[in-house]
Order: structure tokens, then C-alpha cells, then sequence
């Protein structure tokens, strides 16, 4: 895809990405909230959803305060991963002194919005300070070790799945392991590890290897490969495999792109697509996002989908268009094969074509509960009525609501809320509602579905 020489340059712009959800995991892992328009199918987070799937974005700290960058990423997206706020040289510049400032920015963002997310990344050779290169090797590794244990700690039960370690294997023909500080001065185990030393800081976070130039089946995916089904045959914790997927019209989407997606979820590991962007334009650039996105749905194992940014003027490689928004967040051609393949639609199925959305989030916490605010607004024409799923997971309960008269499922853990005297909106215009949840020692957010207008 790129040359090893310009490769590094252009990786420390901002990049990097991981989640897990499927239908199987979401009990254990907890609900992902869902801002979604009528069908709860009408964005790429609810139509991922709706196929046991996350959707997700990188996101860059200092674009959270763009009113267009955080609407995008809230209406779209049910998942984010730290561009660069969480790697080593930013929350560990001077040794054993941390600074979370930037990625706790994120972290509180994303689970305002009930979203979920993935943490990235721990151990990697490049944007590393410069004092971790010049320790001797007992001493790397205790800093190493020290690294893990601190920031997984400092986020524990925050963060859904690591990148424990990044990009440890050479491109080309050989599958040799990348020269780095950590494989030079502690030799092939720093890996495992690495790993190791990630399930004892906390066992609830799922831990990824993830890797670019892996997409296809090469001398390099191959020795990913056996490193897994190594680890996985001695009981080594890796949880996921990270496939970066970065496209162009030099290195396109692999045609095995999706039986290397499924060998390595045949050794029973988790595989997501972790850093997508596809360079181009139109329907050439379409038509390989719905490959990419047709590859992860095909295989039951592959959990979710991050594209490495929102517009195309914050990607790393802006100058070829890569991403699914234009540099004014207008929606381009593969966003609407990706929102195609994943089953939604645009719009949704409103009655007479009216159209609403439902955005969540957290207004305050305290022990033992908080409570949660939807906006509901109406799309580009007037609607007379809404409604709004909400699910929270057992043992919570909804104490109190208000701005909405709910009923309850059999199971009382989905409450559909419709409107108490604010049914009717203008185009463009909103209302909210609100209600109280007791936690009984569950934290997670409720998931929020589409809105249906009529």
C-alpha cells in the first residue's frame, strides 16, 4: 500500500482503531445506545446494530468542539477509538508521569452517548517518548509492564476492547517480526507478554493485535496468523485481531479479503475491520466500501466496522478523499453503499415520508444511578407524532420519566416512550425527554433506538 519509508511519516498525522459487540456478546459486554431516525436503520450505527454489529470512528480530541464534527459522530456512529490521545507519547511523556486530559475528553464524550470504546493503543514502536528507546532491557520491560497496568487501570470497565500491541511484523516476503526497542532489546515474548500483563490489569476488556497490510492472505497476515493460533493452543489471552484496511487504487481491497477475515475468526478469535478508509471518489470508491463492509457481514465472527475519521479535511491522507463524509459532512457516494449493505436506509419509513431522530445523553450521574435526556427531532418535514424505544440492562431500572408517557416490555428492561403533550414538531424543530435510572451495580448506558415518526 504505501512504502516503508513513507509509511511511518504519514502514521503519525492521526490514525489508529477497536470494539467488539455481536449479538452473542452484548449481554457480557453491555448495550451499545443507538442515535437513529425512523426504523432505527436510517444510520450507519443503528443499521450496523440491527446486524449484531458496531459502526464506528476515529476521533480526534480537538475536533469535539466543531458543531458538525460532534453531530456527525453522535447521530452516526455507536463507537469511537482515540486517533492519538491514547498512545504512548501522549498520556506517557515523561516516564511513570501520565496525562489522560485529551483521551479522558473522548472517553467522557463517548459514553455520554452511550457509545462504546475501543482503546488504542498500548504497545506500538512508533510515537514513543523519546526516553522509553534508550532503556536497557530489564529496565523496558518493567516500563513496558508499568505502561499497560497504568492506563488499562486508569480506564478499567471504560474501555470495551485494547490494541494491546500495533504493527509488530515486517512488510514484505519474509514475516519476520519489525525492528523496534521492544523486539530488539526483549526478543519475540514481549508480545505475549505484553498480553499477559494486559489480562491481569483488567480481565473485562477484550485484547486485539491489530495490523495494517494484513487484509489479504501474504507472508505477513500469515505470521500474524500462526502467532494466534500459537497463542490460542497455549492459552496466551488475545481475544480479537485487528485488520486496518487502508485502500487505494494501488494496494485495492484483497479478492480473499474475506477468507482471511474468516481463517483467523476459525481459530476462534474475534476479527474486526479497525482503520477503513478507502482512497477515491464516486462509485469507484463505493463500490469497494460495500465490499469491505459485505466481507465483515459475511463472516460471523467479524464484529464491527471503524472508519479511520469523519470528513474527508481531518483524514491523515485528506488529499485522497478516503472517508465517508466530504470536507462540509456532506454524505458521498459510499456512505450510501455502506448504509446499503448494512441494510439501512436513507430516511427511514415514516408515514407520508416523516422523519425523526433520537439522540441520548447522560445529564448527571451519582452512586447508584443517573439520569439520561433524548432529543427527538424531526427531519425535514413537520410530524405529528413519535416514538422511541429505550432498553437498559438488568439490573437496572427506570425509577422515573418525564416529557413522555412509557410502556413497558414483559421483561421491563425496554421501555417505548411516545410523547405527553409534545407530539407535534415543526421541520427541523425538537423536544426531549427524560427518566431516571437506578443502576444496582450496572453502569452501562440504555440503548436508544430510532425513532419512528408519523
Amino acid at each position: 500500500m504505501f512504502s516503508a519509508s513513507a509509511r511511518p511519516q504519514l502514521r503519525i498525522r492521526a490514525r489508529r482503531a477497536l470494539v467488539l459487540t455481536t449479538a452473542g456478546v452484548l449481554g457480557a459486554a453491555g448495550v451499545l445506545s443507538l442515535a437513529g431516525t425512523a426504523n432505527a436503520a436510517s444510520t450507519l450505527g443503528a443499521s450496523a446494530a440491527a446486524k449484531g454489529r458496531y459502526f464506528g470512528a476515529a476521533v480526534a480530541a480537538n475536533h469535539l468542539g466543531e458543531a458538525q464534527y460532534a453531530s456527525t459522530l453522535d447521530t452516526e456512529f455507536n463507537s469511537v477509538t482515540p486517533e492519538n490521545e491514547m498512545k504512548w507519547d501522549a498520556v506517557e511523556p515523561t516516564r511513570n508521569s501520565f496525562n489522560y486530559g485529551s483521551a479522558d475528553q473522548i472517553v467522557s464524550h463517548a459514553q455520554g452517548k452511550g457509545m462504546k470504546v475501543r482503546g488504542h493503543t498500548l504497545v506500538w514502536h512508533s510515537q514513543l517518548p523519546g526516553w522509553v528507546g534508550g532503556l536497557a532491557a530489564a529496565d523496558l520491560r518493567s516500563a513496558m509492564n508499568n505502561h499497560i497496568t497504568q492506563v488499562m487501570t486508569h480506564y478499567k470497565g471504560k474501555i470495551y476492547a485494547w490494541d494491546v500491541v500495533n504493527e509488530a511484523f515486517q512488510d514484505g516476503s519474509s514475516g519476520a517480526r519489525l525492528s523496534s526497542p521492544f523486539q530488539d532489546k526483549l526478543g519475540n515474548g514481549f508480545i505475549e507478554e505484553a498480553f499477559r500483563t494486559a489480562r491481569a490489569a483488567d480481565s473485562g476488556a477484550k485484547l486485539c493485535y491489530n495490523d495494517y497490510n494484513t487484509d489479504g492472505q501474504n507472508a505477513k497476515s500469515n505470521a500474524v496468523y500462526n502467532m494466534v493460533k500459537d497463542f490460542k493452543q497455549r492459552g496466551v489471552p488475545i481475544d480479537c485481531v485487528g485488520f486496518q484496511s487502508h485502500f487505494n487504487s494501488n494496494s485495492p481491497v484483497p479478492g480473499d479479503y474475506q477468507a482471511n477475515l474468516q481463517r483467523f475468526a476459525d481459530l476462534g478469535v474475534y476479527v474486526q475491520i479497525t482503520e477503513l478508509d478507502i482512497e477515491g471518489s464516486g462509485s469507484a470508491q463505493a463500490t469497494s466500501y460495500g465490499k469491505v463492509v459485505n466481507a465483515c457481514l459475511a463472516v460471523s465472527r467479524c464484529t464491527g466496522i471503524t472508519v479511520w475519521g469523519i470528513p474527508d479535511k481531518y483524514s491523515w491522507r485528506s488529499s485522497g478523499t478516503p472517508l465517508l463524509f466530504d470536507d462540509n459532512y456532506n454524505k458521498k457516494p459510499a456512505y450510501d453503499a455502506v448504509l446499503s449493505a448494512l441494510g439501512g436506509t436513507s430516511g427511514g419509513g415514516g408515514g407520508g415520508g416523516a422523519t425523526c431522530a433520537a439522540t441520548y445523553t447522560r445529564t448527571s450521574t451519582w452512586n447508584g444511578g443517573f439520569n439520561g435526556q433524548v432529543t427527538v427531532k424531526a427531519g425535514s418535514s413537520a410530524i405529528s407524532s413519535w416514538t422511541v424505544p429505550v432498553t437498559v440492562t438488568s439490573p437496572q431500572k427506570v425509577s422515573a420519566t418525564w416529557n413522555g408517557s412509557p410502556t413497558w416490555d414483559s421483561s421491563g428492561n425496554v421501555m417505548t416512550m411516545k410523547p405527553n403533550g409534545n407530539a407535534s414538531l415543526a421541520a427541523g424543530a425538537s423536544t426531549t425527554f427524560g427518566f431516571t435510572v437506578t443502576t444496582n451495580g450496572n453502569t452501562n448506558a440504555p440503548t436508544v433506538g430510532g425513532c419512528t415518526a408519523s
